[in-house]
């Protein structure tokens, strides 16, 4: 089983999708039969689609769109995690079989510990009693917050996002880095290699910008805890679905052929409970 761990499908309209650009290129509509050949052109079966918006609405439609295209093995929706109806909207959500987790959209919240909220943390102590993940979307600033938060809940599998989208344009490594092996000490974190391209120069990117982050990761979480995903489409600003892929097949292609399945499938398979 070779997965996509992480990509996301829209409808455009600019009133849904407020934070693209008026001159990116993918404000328009992105649906399964677009990603198909995008991952048959490379041996990749299946896909994680996660939120972009943050709404049950959204929820609801990646479900429809799972049980309609046979490439959707998981959907990481939202709901308000806050709420007091949190119990309420997991419920309506738990019993659909390609439900496998939640994401808040936390890099845009303005307080650096909204995760350690009382309220926040009373929405993730529900996921364990459904059988569900959570996805960190952070930024590095927030990371000593994601590590308070997965001391909290040692039971509860976490997968951090983008690798916490690290300062790859500026080259920099401190304190990411050492936010990072703190975090991955913990073992019911895993971490996603996705997101990468776009925190780089976008028109000059070259495979080697990312060498010091992908060997962070790799050396950090290990051969089991890391996962491929493309971030697709929105890794399309900043290059194409081929140049994500290939980034990451050369990297961890010499690392051996059980690495690679692991990487690319059978740890995100795993994690999400996909069958």
């Amino acid at each position: 089983m070779r997965i996509d761990s992480h990509q996301h499908f829209w409808r455009f309209n600019p009133a849904d999708y407020g934070w693209m650009k008026s001159d990116w290129p993918i404000r328009r509509d992105f649906l399964p039969v677009n990603l198909e050949k995008e991952l048959r052109a490379r041996n990749l079966v299946s896909c994680v689609t996660v939120q972009a918006r943050q709404s049950l609405e959204e929820t609801r439609w990646l479900l429809e769109l799972a049980a309609g295209a046979s490439i959707i093995r998981g959907v990481v929706g939202w709901v308000d995690l806050c709420s007091s109806r949190v119990e309420e909207e997991l419920n309506q959500f738990a019993l659909h079989p390609r439900f496998v987790g939640v994401r808040h959209v936390v890099q845009d919240e303005p307080d650096d510990s909204f995760m350690l909220r009382q309220d926040f943390q009373r929405g993730i102590a529900m996921l364990r009693r459904f059988g569900l993940t959570y996805d960190l979307l952070i930024f590095p600033r927030q990371l000593p917050a994601t590590i308070a938060l997965a001391q909290n809940f040692p039971e509860q599998p976490f997968v951090l996002d983008h690798l916490a989208k690290p300062p790859i344009k500026d080259g920099a490594l401190s304190p990411w880095r050492e936010h990072i092996r703190q975090l991955a000490k913990l073992p019911n974190v895993s971490c996603k290699v996705s997101g990468l391209v776009t925190e780089a120069d976008w028109k000059n990117w070259r495979a080697e910008d990312f060498k010091p982050y992908l060997d962070v990761a790799f050396d950090a979480f290990g051969v089991d805890r890391v996962m491929f995903g493309s971030d697709w489409p929105v890794c399309l600003l900043a290059g194409n679905y081929e140049g994500v892929f290939d980034l990451a097949q050369n990297y961890v292609g010499r690392l051996g052929a059980e690495t690679e399945e692991k990487f690319f499938g059978r740890n995100a398979a795993k994690f999400y409970g996909l069958t």
